[in-house]
């Protein structure tokens, strides 16, 4: 198991506050070595910011490209390796579109957009706006790979260490750990003797972990008097088959991810992860990124596994629809039609889900993708069988949908 994110929240200011971001790069440095000396792997070190209609006071599409690439500098002087600017927001319609020449202008820079709220229901507008993005970061670059740091959003609260997710609510620092763990799924269910073995066997696993984390945290809490948000234990995958939740699904007993019985295998680890006692923060649940994952990426080229199959599984475990490669000639209605869907899992499940996808330019449904990436895998270009909305779903309304309990 590795830390895939020591993830620092603040309001960096802007203009920038130059005292507090030497004490976040300060910070960071010492939160590194912290957990490098117990024993852990920390693969990247990032800042999460305010929403950046807040932070930049105004939306003028000038001053956010100004705002982004200098943050960008000023973080990685620090030593943070990526910058989340957080979401746009429903109340602020002029923040989504700005977000592509944000993209377009940096590198490390993550940006994500609300599509849904507990506070403003599913926004109609907001879908499409985020569907726009999506369609449009796509062209940004040959072969698609703006839309990695691009997510819609669907009931995220701040706080959560992953990106393109993360975000900072108002008020002082802190920081929080999401771990790259899919790998203590496979072995626990590999050497199990029985179903309920393996479950325990997860639980162990995370709660020991989970110990050890939460005390080199408390450390840095004294230390630098800095709140520790807590510990995103989502098994996120690596590229590898012994660190793929894919592999776990198939350990479980499902013969291939995408046939029944593998939305039951996801929930049997998401039950497990709600039953471990760790100290918790964001989704805390199961990340199924079908290019992040080998086993994954190796069923959707054999047809087993449909975007429909992944965002079932949404509803009982994990964080939506991620590293989705779609058809390059996929609309901006047809990706609409899907981020509604999610949303309404999102708000009729009360739990936060994402939405990661993209377009591959020139590319159809069925061909191979060919990223050089060392997070990726390459996978088959997925098919989303989607039109657009028509009547009261093409309205620039708002609407709530009640859990139900």
């Amino acid at each position: 198991m590795k830390i895939r994110s020591i993830t620092y929240f603040m309001d960096p200011g802007w203009p920038i506050d130059q005292a507090a971001l030497t004490k976040a790069g300060g910070f960071i440095r010492a939160a590194q070595k912290a957990y490098e000396e117990v024993g852990y792997e920390v693969q990247t070190t990032r800042m999460a910011t305010i929403p950046f209609p807040h932070l930049a006071g105004t939306l003028k599409t000038t001053e956010i490209v100004n705002m982004a690439k200098t943050l960008e500098t000023s973080s990685a002087d620090q030593g943070f390796a990526y910058i989340s600017l957080g979401p746009a927001l429903p109340d602020a319609p002029e923040s989504y579109p700005v977000i592509i020449d944000a993209l377009a202008a940096t590198e490390n820079v993550f940006f994500s957009a609300v599509l849904a709220s507990k506070s403003s229901g599913i926004s109609l507008p907001a879908i499409r706006a985020c569907a726009d993005v999506i369609h449009r970061a796509a062209l940004l670059e040959p072969d698609g790979f703006a839309n990695l740091r691009f997510a819609a959003l669907a009931g995220v609260a701040p706080g959560a260490p992953f990106f393109p997710a993360a975000y900072h609510e108002a008020g002082p620092p802190s920081f929080a750990i999401a771990t790259e763990s899919a790998s203590l799924a496979v072995e626990a269910f590999s050497t199990a003797k029985s179903l309920n073995n393996g479950i325990e066997n997860l639980i162990a696993a995370v709660e020991k972990h989970g110990r050890a984390l939460g005390k080199a945290g408390e450390s840095l809490v004294k230390q630098f008097n800095i709140p520790f948000g807590g510990i995103d234990f989502s098994l996120a995958p690596f590229p590898e088959e012994a660190s793929s939740l894919g592999t776990a699904i198939e350990r479980i007993g499902v013969p291939g991810v995408g046939m029944h019985g593998s939305l039951a295998a996801a929930a049997i680890m998401a039950d497990a992860l709600d039953r471990a006692d760790f100290p918790r923060v964001g989704f805390s649940g199961l990340f199924l990124p079908l290019l992040e994952d080998e086993t994954l990426a190796k069923r959707a080229v054999e047809e087993k596994l449909t975007i429909k199959d992944l965002l079932m599984y949404s509803a009982v475990c994990g964080t939506g629809i991620d590293t989705i490669p779609l058809p390059g000639d996929t609309t901006s209605d047809q990706i609409a039609a899907l981020l509604l869907d999610l949303a309404a899992l999102s708000q009729r499940l009360e739990k936060p889900l994402t939405a990661r996808l993209m377009p591959i330019p020139g590319k159809t449904a069925g061909e191979m993708t060919t990223f050089d990436f060392p997070f990726f895998t390459n996978s088959r270009v997925m098919e989303l069988t989607a039109e657009p909305l028509q009547g009261h779903l093409l309205g620039d309304e708002s609407f709530h949908l009640r859990w139900r309990k």
